[in-house]
């Protein structure tokens, strides 16, 4: 068989195998992790993942409606966000979570520590987050990641998939750093939102 035969079926292959990962995601809905993609169409986990790179590519393109998310460690199809206004129209999903500024300090510090403990996330805003972490939780940006091994055993909190996919991050890593302005800014508003809390 000649080297050109071979590249033929091996595109033909290939070609099976990404239409596969392609059903398989838009059947499952939920993010699926690389091995268990592998282990489906029979594949090495990197061969797999080069397959779903060239598929997220091809969704990338404009005339697409949807788009590949690679979401540490798995993969999932989703809606691109340009086209939200069209598919409520028939989905009628609710709106966005409507996230107060001491929800989104809280989120902000979750995903900056995670885990991290209620306490330790009040340490650093100075004022209980009791009301703010029931409402994440809610809207499902945060989550249980288990309990930290000390007395009392403390529920350990951290951000969740869909986190990732209403912020647009591949991963938690891809959060940007914040700069020192940025963090008395979030000190200064936890200090104020003190003194309205308990005035002297």
């Amino acid at each position: 068989m000649s080297t050109e035969q071979n590249m033929e079926i091996q595109n033909s292959t290939d070609a099976k195998d990404t239409a596969a990962l392609e059903a398989i995601l838009f059947a499952m809905g939920d993010p699926v992790e690389t091995v268990r993609l592998a282990d489906a169409i029979e594949r090495t986990p990197a061969e797999t993942e080069t397959l779903l790179q060239a598929l997220k590519e091809r969704c990338q393109k404009e005339e697409s409606g949807i788009q590949l998310l690679h979401l540490e460690g798995s993969w999932q199809l989703s809606t691109k966000k340009e086209y939200y206004e069209q598919l409520i129209r028939i989905a009628r999903q609710p709106k966005k979570p409507n996230l107060t500024d001491v929800m989104m300090e809280t989120l902000s510090i979750i995903a900056y520590k995670q885990p991290v403990t209620r306490s330790e996330i009040e340490k650093i805003r100075g004022v209980s987050c009791e009301h703010a972490v029931n409402r994440l939780m809610e809207y499902e940006l945060i989550c249980e990641l288990g309990r930290l091994q000390v007395p009392g055993r403390p529920i350990l909190l951290g951000t969740t998939d869909k986190f990732l996919r209403c912020f647009g991050l591949d991963s938690a890593e891809d959060l940007p750093v914040l700069s020192q302005v940025e963090l008395e800014d979030f000190k200064a508003e936890a200090e104020a939102e003190l003194q309205v809390q308990v005035p002297v």
